[in-house]
């Protein structure tokens, strides 16, 4: 049973992926009248924020917002993008920028889990292996490893609710500072509901792979 739901998941990722990397080239083509870069400045400042700085990163869909140097980062093709794609994924990182000066609960949750994350997605891989080798001789070695593994499920499911409410903050914006109209408005919310899947689906990968290593320790 698990392993149809973890081949359910994994077809779901796929499918996921191939949607939100369909409909960010699409919308790439709406031209907009300012760039990703301009979006963020914008709506940053419009937001009474000035302490945060928009850089530009490297990769294709690596942008992010780092809550511990207050930096909005935009992949080249967003920064420098003047479509509804770039500005929906801009107005989203900014949308966490916000969160963060109004001290929004569940990112503080977040960013407070992130040392011990780092930690647990550093050693899991390693005590999942050895405990699974070892499982007869130290049990409680795959326990400890279903803990960290756990820990980062939990940090996937704690993700969920910052990333909707960075959406619909984004959503909200665009519509009231006139960036999109009732033509964009639906495409900017396609493309940021499409990469929300992409959230949903890792957590629920998450809880599948964890389910599986809580079947084998317990089997034992």
């Amino acid at each position: 049973m698990i392993w149809i739901i973890i081949g359910a998941v994994f077809l779901f990722s796929i499918i996921v992926q191939a949607g939100l990397k369909s409909r960010i080239k699409k919308y790439s083509k709406i031209k907009t009248n300012l760039t990703g870069a301009e979006i963020a400045e914008r709506m940053l400042r419009e937001n009474g924020i000035y302490d945060v700085t928009v850089n530009q990163s490297n990769g294709f869909l690596t942008d992010h917002y780092n809550p511990a140097t207050k930096q909005v980062n935009l992949s080249t093709d967003v920064f420098n993008g003047d479509n509804i794609a770039s500005v929906a994924i801009a107005a989203h990182e900014c949308g966490h920028a916000v969160q963060h000066a109004k001290g929004y609960a569940p990112l503080k949750l977040r960013t407070a889990m992130v040392p011990a994350v780092n930690f647990a997605n550093y050693t899991v891989q390693f005590v999942l292996l050895f405990g699974i080798l070892l499982l007869e001789r130290f049990p409680m070695l795959l326990w400890i490893g279903i803990g960290l593994f756990a820990l980062t499920t939990l940090f996937s499911f704690v993700t969920l609710p910052v990333e909707i409410n960075a959406s619909a903050r984004a959503i909200r914006w665009l519509e009231s500072s006139g960036i999109t109209t009732y033509e964009t408005k639906p495409m900017a919310v396609s493309a940021l509901k499409w990469a929300a899947y992409t959230y949903v689906i890792a957590a629920l990968g998450s809880l599948a792979t964890l389910l599986y290593y809580i079947t084998i320790a317990s089997r034992r």
